[in-house]
């Protein structure tokens, strides 16, 4: 199969003109071209007057002779082996069913795997079904009364379903292409195969992890909602089965000998359960920081110049870091083009802020992190002591926007001149709980709200227009990875307990819902391989 890359073409360019293209470029003829694959597009916006679509794509042709037809476009074209994914072969001596707790990314790919692999693994969720989800949501965005079991981070799909669905990751594991595959096949658009920048939509992305549980379940899996891991049964530094709360309150057990961890980056009674029985766990550098608004119309002017408009186009996206010689850096996470700020608390007293986007992207606002790394040493070396920090802002976030989930705001051109914000300018913010205009700085840690004031100036010469004073910063941002690692071996087994494996961002080996995923996938791999 060939790969023909750095294919250019005008907006609006169809799929069949980019394949005339491509026979263009390799010298042959259209129909001589057997198969025909989007495999990467993205925008060129550095010329503003000429903004292009640069393509890459896969051809299969009925000639022989692939490498001297790659040769005709020297230096764009290369051979390749089109991806396959097969599920490893069973090879465990053992009847009993695996456990996986919890169903964000790793859950749901680790139990596909394995209920593929005919082992029908049993799924403990702590959180609802993803539509019980969306109205447990909605009410406390409504009326600001949390269900600390079922909300943002908690329930079918975890904390990426009320999120932009982004798809993007730095990772280069094969498997990544799996996971783009089983989200198409499941629902998602088919874009996310070939876009630079892949995205499902929180709304899309509901259905998408629907379509994901019922093909477990139809595979012999059974997924248990409202059901949280509560205990660890184990015997000689072995795992032996697993406590859990049903609906109703009372606890049932499960004896299993393989259980893949897979609660997430905020379930913090399960990391206090999994200290208190003396796993490995070591502290982990994460980041805070604020989301930041503008108006999406602002940043489309900004990466599109005159074109900003064009219904070609889609709403503007942008990614920013700054790295001084000496000191902290800032970079953007989680960009989120016509999207909204919104409230993701999951503990009473608590107040979190993420950002989300329909797949349509077409609300009033851009938002995104501003983010600055936190690394260890912490206050102790309690291995928990980023988690203990993290509530602590959240905490102080509470309190300072009320007492009720409203979030503290501040304009950006105040927090820059360092006083206090009273009112609103220009932009209006699409936190649902509301925010309360304060100073920012009463929340974040000083290194944190220092990095981001000497940052913006620098951000804004790289994005012109950035520095907007009616700007809005909504805090804090502080969920955005876990602040421990749960420590495992080569096997991918808890390196103290044999057959926990810790998979996913709440075991600190992910970064998002496509690495998350993937680790998934390996800790199943491990599940069938047997060995300890």
């Amino acid at each position: 199969m060939i790969r023909l890359n750095e294919l250019k073409m005008p907006l609006g360019a169809t799929e069949q003109e980019v394949k005339i293209a491509a026979a263009k470029a390799l010298k042959i003829k259209e129909q001589d071209i057997k198969e025909f694959t989007l495999a990467r597009r993205s925008i060129d916006s550095r010329k503003k007057d000429n903004i292009i679509l640069v393509y890459s794509v896969e051809i299969e042709t009925d000639l022989n002779e692939e490498k001297v037809i790659a040769g005709f476009a020297p230096n764009k074209a290369l051979i390749t082996e089109k991806y396959n994914y097969e599920v490893p072969q069973a090879k465990r001596n053992f009847p009993l069913r695996p456990v996986i707790a919890g169903f964000g990314p790793a859950g749901m790919f680790a139990a596909l795997t394995l209920a593929k692999a005919g082992l029908n693994p049993i799924v403990l969720e702590r959180g609802s079904a993803v539509d019980e989800r969306t109205r447990d949501v909605d009410v406390f965005w409504a009326s600001r009364k949390l269900n600390t079991e079922s909300n943002v981070q908690f329930g079918e799909g975890g904390a990426g379903t009320f999120s932009d669905g982004k798809l993007t990751t730095g990772i280069k594991d094969p498997r990544c292409r799996e996971v783009f595959l089983r989200f198409a096949e499941f629902g998602a658009p088919a874009e996310i195969l070939y876009s630079a920048t892949p995205h499902i939509g929180t709304d899309k992305l509901k259905t998408v992890v629907k379509n994901l549980r019922e093909e477990v379940i139809k595979l012999g899996g059974e997924v248990k909602f409202n059901t949280k891991l509560v205990d660890i049964i184990t015997a000689n530094g072995y795992v032996q089965g697993v406590s859990y709360q049903n609906p109703d309150g009372t606890v049932s057990d499960i004896e299993t000998d393989a259980l893949i961890l897979a609660v997430g980056h905020s379930a913090r009674d399960t990391f206090e359960l999994i200290h208190k029985k003396g796993l490995e766990i070591t502290q982990k550098p994460f980041s805070v920081g604020t989301r930041i608004e503008h108006p999406q119309e602002h940043i489309n002017k900004a990466q599109y110049g005159n074109l900003w408009n064009s219904p070609l186009l889609p709403a503007a996206d942008y990614k920013l870091a700054c790295h001084p010689p000496h000191g902290r850096g800032l970079y953007t996470f989680c960009m989120c083009p016509g999207g909204t700020v919104v409230a993701a608390s999951s503990e009473d007293g608590g107040m979190v802020v993420n950002g989300m986007s329909e797949y349509a992207r077409d609300k009033e606002n851009a938002n995104c992190a501003l983010l600055v790394g936190i690394e260890p040493p912490f206050d102790t070396d309690h291995p928990l002591a980023g988690m203990y920090l993290q509530r602590e802002i959240e905490q102080k976030a509470f309190k300072l926007g009320g007492g009720d989930y409203t979030a503290p705001a501040q304009l950006l051109g105040d927090f820059l001149k360092g006083v206090e914000s009273k009112k609103l300018g220009a932009v209006n913010p699409s936190c649902p709980t509301g925010v309360t205009m304060t100073d920012i700085r009463k929340v974040l840690p000083k290194k944190v709200t220092d990095t981001i004031a000497g940052a913006i100036h620098d951000f804004d010469r790289k994005l012109n227009g950035f520095n907007l004073y009616d700007a809005v910063l909504t805090a804090p941002e502080s969920r955005s990875s876990s602040p421990i690692r749960i420590c495992r071996d080569e096997f991918f087994q808890a390196t103290r307990l044999r057959g926990l494996y810790p998979s996913g961002e709440g075991a600190g080996y992910a970064g998002g819902i496509v690495s998350a995923a993937v680790d998934g996938i390996r800790c199943a791999e491990a599940v069938l391989s047997g060995e300890y």
